[in-house]
């Protein structure tokens, strides 16, 4: 029975068209503001339609409105045995229309689907970073077997099983190399942007890139349990733990539901035998306390104000991907920053040119660039646009050599060029060149390149991945605002210390994998309570995801940018500062509307409790006050 229930849920549903995958993705929308059209057809036209074709309407707009809701609010009391606000929506809707205020009960309907409709899209779109980490975990794999390669599904990989991985594929699983020397980009796993040397005995990891190096690896992890496929399961945990205030909403939901529909069930009896009403005065205030009590204003005292932050923000440059992390950006007390990509532009430049004595500058590095053209490695183009800035013309090279992580070498006009480490090049030469200023530079943070024609040393380039002009204003603001800032990175301790001193951080830490970078986002939770992440890569998605508040750059990795809370447009991170005072502004905002809602609530329900209240009034209380906390969170449209 069970592998017959699992084919039933593995058949696949009739497709929808093309055209229609729109609708399906946002028919709760359209349903809602369907609803709402028809709710304004039938008041425009109360004094033109025939009271059926009035009542018709509205109990259209009941139907199309209110039965995701109420279907929703239904199955969630079967399932968790609680009441909801879905169900006293719509029993407040069916009250208001039973006493003959349908227009009443449809808004109810229309504002509540309205709210439902928008959460649910943001849901859907928060789970789109999931497939867009799997596109790149490769599905086949080169193993080599003692009749040659076969193809095979890396699912079926074993451990100690050999594979080839040839340059320019992605590595299909965690493993040894046996075979070869290459560069790895390791970008998608650390986030650092210069590519990793690796050669025997050293390790390597499932969606890494292998880009100029035939390598044969020994599988060491099934593809369940390589480093890559704990990224995606540490994002889908981070994503499905529920936040402290949602948890406090529920219990409070529950709890008001109880509450308001045991008074109404009081109500429908009591005062006939308390104080004497007839039961038409008793069901007459019944009705209008589920009126009155519903929670329409308080609704609204959220949702408008989150949306006009929300388009506020837009104009700006700033993508908030939901109310609860806009509300949550007012209460960071510290903030992580990923290093490359995010406090740096994500690639290398040159730096620092130096040549030696007696040489042409623009000769040397005129055959540099023509040597480093015909290579497709990042600092190799980094000199290569170096070398543009000059307007240098760059000519035809023979014998062109790429010696797999060390370098390059070529003849050009009967000479011998070597472009790479100092190794390559010769380690006493390199060390003696002009006092040893390869090692200062190093120590600097920065990669150094040795250019040597015949057997001397030419010259050095310096690179490294600069930092973002605003950068520093970003950090120095957030300091201001007393916000503890701190730089997580896979880079090595020496860039890591350059960079953390060039940007003004409080604290820095180098060398960290993924899950290592969510170990102390949650060391970081545990000594403040609110703690944002600010990020651009693969490698930062279980960060991002795992922090109170995720934050991506705009050119940032499609699952960086399907993981965060909240999107810098623009990369501008002095944006920050700025989201977090409109964050400030709304939950003030927020708050004076919940305060102002709930007071009408209350004065509303005592005045109906001693009959001074008839239901045009309670009514008229109730609405206007909707309107008056919609109004005023709409003020957060303007900057």
């Amino acid at each position: 029975m069970a592998s017959e229930t699992q084919s039933i849920h593995n058949r696949s549903l009739p497709s929808w068209p093309a055209w229609m995958s729109p609708i399906k993705d946002h028919a709760e929308l359209i349903a809602a503001l369907l609803s709402g059209l028809l709710v304004l057809i039938a008041w425009m036209g109360e004094s033109y339609f025939t009271a059926s074709t009035y009542v018709t309407l509205h109990i259209i707009a009941f139907v199309i409105g209110g039965f995701a809701k109420a279907k929703e609010g239904l199955e969630e009391t079967v399932k968790e045995k609680e009441l909801n606000v879905e169900l006293l929506m719509i029993l407040a809707a069916i009250g208001s229309a039973s006493i003959g205020y349908w227009t009443e009960g449809a808004i109810l309907i229309f504002i509540f689907a309205l709210s439902g409709a928008l959460e649910t899209y943001t849901m859907n779109k928060s789970q789109k970073e999931l497939s867009s980490l799997m596109s790149l975990q490769p599905e086949e794999a080169l193993k080599v077997t003692e009749e040659g390669y076969e193809t095979t599904s890396v699912a079926s990989l074993q451990i100690s099983d050999l594979i080839l991985v040839k340059p320019g594929e992605r590595v299909p699983a965690d493993g040894i190399i046996t075979k070869g020397e290459t560069s790895i980009d390791e970008s998608a796993i650390t986030g650092e942007s210069v590519p990793v040397t690796k050669g025997l005995s050293k390790e390597v990891f499932a969606g890494t890139v292998n880009l100029n190096g035939s390598i044969v690896v020994e599988v060491t992890k099934k593809s369940t349990d390589t480093l890559f496929q704990k990224i995606i399961t540490m994002v889908q945990s981070a994503q499905s733990e529920k936040t402290p205030s949602q948890l406090f909403i529920e219990r409070f939901e529950s709890t008001y539901v109880k509450v308001v529909l045991l008074v109404v069930g009081v109500m429908l009896f009591l005062p006939h035998f308390l104080f004497g009403w007839s039961w038409m005065d008793t069901i007459y205030r019944a009705m209008i306390l589920l009126v009155v009590a519903s929670p329409c204003a308080l609704v609204a005292s959220i949702m408008p104000a989150t949306l006009s932050a929300i388009s506020n923000g837009a104009r700006n440059g700033l993508l908030f991907k939901g109310g609860v992390h806009l509300e949550n950006l007012a209460h960071l007390q510290a903030i992580a920053f990923d290093k490359t990509g995010t406090l740096t532009k994500g690639k290398p430049e040159v730096t620092d040119a130096l040549y030696a004595e007696g040489e042409d500058e623009k000769s040397v590095l005129g055959v540099a660039a023509s040597i480093e053209q015909q290579s497709n490695h990042p600092l190799a183009k980094a000199i290569v646009d170096f070398a543009c800035r000059y307007d240098i013309t760059l000519s035809n090279i023979d014998d062109m050599k790429d010696v797999s992580g060390n370098g390059v070498s070529a003849r050009f006009n009967e000479e011998t060029w070597k472009i790479g480490k100092a190794d390559f090049v010769g380690k006493e030469e390199a060390a003696a060149f002009q006092n040893g200023i390869g090692e200062e530079l190093q120590k600097e943070g920065k990669t150094v390149i040795f250019v040597q024609r015949n057997e001397s040393i030419a010259a050095i380039f310096a690179l490294k991945d600069t930092v973002r002009k605003e950068t520093k204003q970003a950090i120095e603001t957030l300091k201001k605002r007393g916000v503890y800032t701190i730089m997580l990175t896979g880079d090595n301790p020496t860039t890591a210390d350059a960079i953390a001193k060039e940007v003004g951080v409080d604290h820095f830490i180098p060398e960290l994998l993924p899950e290592e970078k969510v170990n102390e986002l949650k060391i970081l939770k545990e000594h403040f309570d609110q703690v944002g992440m600010v990020g651009d890569g693969i490698n930062d998605a279980p960060a991002l995801a795992t922090a109170n508040v995720g934050i991506a750059m705009g050119e940032g990795t499609d699952v960086a940018l399907e993981t965060a809370d909240v999107v810098l447009m623009k990369n501008d991170l002095p944006r920050i500062s700025q989201a977090i005072h409109l964050s400030t502004r709304m939950n003030r905002i927020v708050k004076q509307n919940v305060v102002f809602s709930i007071s009408v609530i209350m004065l509303l329900i005592i005045s109906n409790f001693l009959q001074i209240l008839d239901l045009p009034l309670g009514v008229i209380g109730h609405e206007g006050s909707t309107i008056l906390v919609i109004l005023n969170g709409l003020r957060l449209l303007k900057s």
